[in-house]
């Protein structure tokens, strides 16, 4: 799953928090994703940069989940989890038996993870952590390698709470009243900010 992909599946507020934080605590980064993705839209910054803060950031959230945002998507959601979340990925690591630097960021990964470890890891991960970014982070984990690992994947897919989407096919089989109008894609979304 690509980081743009996380995004589109991730609740909005958790995607919201992720841009407050760049926000507050990496603002070189938050300018230059700001950027980044006006850029993209063919846009000059100051559009964004005009807006008020949380304009600026739904304007990020929903610019975010497109294909073409793709390796800004990449470089936010790692710094993300590397600077908001690095306990949680330094007790991976160590679960693992991982080499790494102390601060989370591991050069040397393991051609294979044992399944035990894995499995034992990740729910300790879980009774600690909000599910949905110990599944953001694993996505992230798995795609370090072009092939990944054969035991994570298993894990992911057998483990409701690291699949993303899970909630909205719920969701679906039995409507609600408030979810009863179709929300916008993100293209069309973002579409909608181009003024």
């Amino acid at each position: 799953m690509k980081a743009y992909e996380i995004f589109q599946e991730m609740k909005p507020e958790t995607v919201n928090s992720v841009f407050q934080y760049l926000r507050d605590e990496q603002r070189e980064l938050y300018t230059a994703s700001l950027a980044s993705l006006a850029s993209n839209r063919k846009l000059r910054p100051v559009f964004v940069q005009r807006k008020p803060a949380a304009q600026q950031i739904s304007w990020l959230a929903k610019n975010i989940k497109l294909r073409g945002s793709a390796e800004v998507a990449e470089q936010v959601i790692q710094i993300w989890l590397m600077k908001a979340h690095q306990p949680m990925l330094i007790e991976f690591l160590d679960g693992m038996g991982i080499e790494h630097d102390g601060e989370g960021a591991a050069d040397d990964l393991p051609e294979k993870l044992d399944a035990k470890k894995l499995k034992s890891t990740v729910t300790k991960l879980l009774d600690q952590n909000d599910s949905e970014i110990v599944a953001a982070y694993l996505h992230i984990f798995q795609g370090q390698r072009p092939e990944g690992w054969d035991s994570l994947d298993k894990l992911i897919s057998e483990t409701p709470e690291l699949r993303f989407g899970e909630e909205e096919e719920v969701a679906a089989e039995e409507p609600t009243p408030e979810k009863a109008p179709a929300e916008e894609s993100p293209k069309e979304e973002a579409a909608d900010e181009e003024e």
